[in-house]
């Protein structure tokens, strides 16, 4: 996909304030992202055209680039000093690169005020929006797993919230409430039913932040956005390569990023599907996920971070369900949309996978013990 003249333009100007090698090319639109504008871009090196990847940041979203940036660099370097005593590692693959402007500056802000960013591009991994089996999801969780674990021991002080109380499902479900009773676009009529199903199960919004309040549940290193395809998975054999998108790594609970693992890869449609027959919930995937993960993660969990396993996956999609409605709510201020009532689609989808999640429940604990 072509990029408007204009942008290239300022990417033309961008990409060369990095460390990069060679001349700007050309640029495209690349991945799937909600958030962030990411290109993948390519410069001439004596004849050989080298990619690399270039995102603008979303500062309103993300309003403490440096903050951000500093995260993203603390936990890249952590992790490629722990891939380089692995025989056989590669760190240029396995975990981003994080590539400095040439004034030594981990972004660069241009004269509109947008932040950039360039990683090196890993080659011969693909992202991919759904899971197209069980070893696919295996693999996924696996590198999840592997990411939480190699970074246990980041030493202090803790890294910053790039997003304060973003996976604090209490509050997401506050505002949802405040969303509904403003009611800016006029739009609650159009989604009575979805609004009753999310009321209707408020409760459960306070179940994790209470055990982590209580002392049950540690606060960890996590990834929190750890749908399916911000793990990269190898073209040739299939294994997790490199977990990408660490825009919001922060202390949270190991039960936010697995939760959210489920949430993307047991669904047999894309979260924004408009027909909800299509969508169901898939415990074979399920018992994919809980294999890997626990195969990476097991010997540092605590008890209650396993026995919250399957619920996570149920509160943390609907969670994301009442993100979706409250955006559709508010006029779809936060999430990219490409059509009308695309937050609402999401949401209904969401939903759809609570309530299949809700009639498997008792069989999604049995799995979870068999695998722990």
């Amino acid at each position: 996909m072509a990029i408007p003249g204009n942008a290239c333009h300022r990417l033309a100007d961008v990409v060369p304030r990095f460390c990069v090698e060679g001349a700007f090319v050309d640029a495209r639109p690349y991945g799937s992202g909600h958030i962030n504008d990411t290109y993948l871009v390519r410069t001439d090196r004596a004849g050989r055209l080298v990619p690399w990847i270039t995102q603008r940041i979303n500062h309103g979203i993300f309003q403490d680039v440096p903050g951000l940036m500093e995260n993203i660099c603390r936990v890249t370097e952590h992790l490629r000093a722990g891939l380089a005593a692995v025989p056989a590692a590669d760190p240029d693959r396995e975990t981003l690169t994080v590539i400095p402007t040439r004034d030594g500056m981990p972004y660069h802000r241009d004269d509109n005020g947008d932040f950039w960013r360039t990683y090196i591009f890993i080659a011969g991994a693909t992202t991919h929006d759904q899971v197209a089996g069980p070893a696919m999801a295996y693999e996924a969780a696996k590198a999840f797993g592997s990411f939480q674990s190699r970074l246990r021991d980041l030493p202090d002080p803790p890294l910053r919230e790039t997003i304060p109380r973003f996976h604090h499902t209490p509050s997401r479900f506050a505002r949802l409430e405040h969303a509904i009773r403003a009611d800016a676009r006029n739009r609650a009529a159009s989604c009575a039913d979805d609004i009753a199903f999310a009321l209707s199960r408020g409760a459960m919004a306070e179940t994790l932040v209470a055990a982590i309040d209580a002392g049950d549940l540690p606060l960890r290193v996590t990834h929190n956005d750890t749908k399916i395809n911000n793990v990269m998975i190898d073209d040739r054999d299939g294994h997790g390569v490199c977990v990408i998108d660490l825009d919001t790594v922060m202390p949270g609970t190991v039960l936010y990023d697995f939760g959210d693992q489920v949430r993307t890869a047991t669904a047999t449609a894309a979260e924004d599907e408009g027909d909800l027959g299509r969508v169901s919930f898939r415990l074979d995937l399920f018992e994919a996920l809980v294999h890997g993960y626990l195969d990476a993660a097991r010997e540092f969990l605590v008890d209650a971070e396993i026995g919250f396993l399957a619920f996570s996956g149920r509160l943390i999609t609907f969670e994301i369900g009442v993100r979706f409605l409250t955006d559709y709510l508010d006029g779809d201020a936060y999430f990219k949309t490409h059509r009308p009532g695309h937050n609402l689609d999401r949401a209904r989808t969401q939903f759809e996978m609570v309530r299949q999640m809700e009639e498997n429940a008792e069989r999604m604990e049995q799995v979870v013990a068999r695998h722990r």
